[in-house]
């Protein structure tokens, strides 16, 4: 891991980019002296790591006393996408609009990213936990279809918090059953890319005995703020 840039940001909070062998990436810490828990920050939908809605949730968390880690996902942000993750999104936007199944290319599309990007978190976070006044237990916000794989796979993730935004292939919902850390799903009502009832199965399908459903009327960006909030004590709870 190679730091790039370093800043102190008005709210206390210390920002760095860094670099993972070609995998960029951005840290967020709060000033403590004592060790901090880690919470790995996940986006979809081609969006940067850097995408407003997510630094603000960063900054959040870490003035909350949480070290927070992001990396773009393949395809995603500083990341050359190819021309096959084009035609997906190309194909996807057309058959949402014309209103078509779309499992098909969900499973073409979002099953190989994910499969890339589950080995690219956990190189992350081998190097992040390695940093002084970093540790765990840790805590996945964000992107679902991921953060399925990421935490049967990876046994550090302690805590969960998932966005429902976005289809998730159905190998990852049959996988959803072998999840059992706590979980809090957050569901837009309202969600024009996400189909209500499907998310509300994946809700039921995730074999946490600790799992909790926030709904709140409005779209897929419309996601209340005050959800930060109750998200950094729910992971207070875990990772504490």
């Amino acid at each position: 891991m190679q730091f790039t840039s370093a800043h102190r940001l008005d709210d206390g909070v210390v920002e760095r980019d860094f670099t993972l062998g070609d995998l960029p990436g951005t840290l967020w810490t709060p000033e403590s002296a004592a060790p901090v828990p880690l919470v790995l920050m996940a986006h979809n939908g081609g969006l940067h790591r850097r995408e407003g809605r997510l630094v603000a949730r960063a900054r959040q968390s870490a003035a909350y006393g949480y070290a927070v880690a992001a990396i773009d996902a393949p395809g995603h942000g500083e990341r050359p996408r190819s021309a096959a993750d084009d035609q997906h999104r190309a194909d996807l936007r057309r058959a949402l609009k014309a209103g078509e199944p779309v499992d098909g290319i969900i499973d073409a599309f979002i099953l190989p990213l994910v499969e890339r990007a589950v080995p690219e978190w956990r190189a992350t976070l081998d190097a992040v936990l390695a940093l002084p006044g970093i540790e765990g237990p840790v805590g996945y916000s964000g992107w679902a279809a991921l953060g399925i794989r990421l935490a049967v796979a990876e046994p550090r993730i302690a805590a969960a918090g998932f966005f429902a935004g976005g289809f998730v292939p159905g190998a990852l919902r049959e996988e959803a059953r072998r999840v059992s850390v706590p979980l809090l799903f957050l569901l837009q009502w309202d969600d024009e890319g996400n189909p209500r009832q499907r998310a509300l199965d994946l809700f039921d399908a995730f074999g946490s005995k600790e799992k909790t459903l926030h709904a709140n009327l409005g779209g897929h960006a419309g996601t209340p703020w005050f959800e930060v909030d109750d998200g950094d004590r729910f992971f207070r709870r875990h990772l504490r």
